[in-house]
């Protein structure tokens, strides 16, 4: 698997982690096709969130 396939398929898979904490299916709503903007917009902040988070805590 290439770097790019392996990135994508890791991105996809933290979505899917972070979308099921907020309560949203994505399997429901065909990944991201019946979400909301608030709802999409929503997960890729929380997403940005938790990987600054993981980044600070290395530091330490």
């Amino acid at each position: 698997m290439s770097k790019s396939k392996e990135y994508k398929a890791a991105n996809e898979r933290f979505k899917a982690e972070v979308a099921e904490e907020m309560g949203i299916d994505l399997q429901k709503n065909g990944s991201a096709g019946g979400l909301t903007a608030k709802q999409s917009g929503s997960i890729g902040g929380r997403m940005v969130k938790k990987m600054i988070e993981e980044y600070e805590k290395n530091l330490k």
